[in-house]
């Protein structure tokens, strides 16, 4: 197999399926948390009215539903931009950009995991994870195209 570039890109394909795993981990949390408060679907977030006093009994039923929902619709808004930037950063830095995606995976997983068990205080500690994965992302897609048009 060739060596370089072209033989490392397989490494962004795994950072893009570490994403692919955290957006799911991430759903699974919304799901169990629909059947525990009988959120059903089409509601995206649940409000007052959803309380019954059997499966939703309060507001902070509603909010711990809220919070992996949130969770995860956080994450798919930021998801497509994520993964454009690894795969395409990743033609020049393979190993840099796999890095980055399995940076921002693992803090996604923190950070769906922070926010449904200890509210907006604890989805912290997996933003800033996310982050230390993301922010490098489009600080070198500046880099990728200054280097690609000759000016770095």
């Amino acid at each position: 197999m060739a060596r370089g570039r072209t033989a490392d890109y397989g490494y962004v394909f795994v950072g893009l399926f570490g994403t692919v795993v955290a957006n799911f981990s991430l759903v699974i949390g919304v799901v169990k948390a629909r059947k525990e408060y009988g959120i059903e679907y089409p509601t995206l977030y649940a409000n007052e009215s959803h309380i019954d006093g059997k499966k939703c009994k309060d507001k902070s039923d509603v909010e711990k539903y809220n919070c992996a929902q949130r969770a995860h619709q956080n994450t798919v808004e930021n998801l497509s931009t994520v993964q454009v930037l690894g795969a395409v950063n990743g033609l020049l830095f393979p190993r840099f950009s796999a890095a980055c995606l399995a940076i921002y995976a693992i803090g996604r997983i923190v950070y769906g995991y922070g926010y449904s068990s200890g509210g907006p205080k604890g989805r912290m500690a997996g933003g800033i994870l996310s982050h230390l994965g993301d922010f490098p992302l489009f600080i070198c897609t500046a880099y990728s195209g200054a280097k690609l048009l000759g000016f770095a």
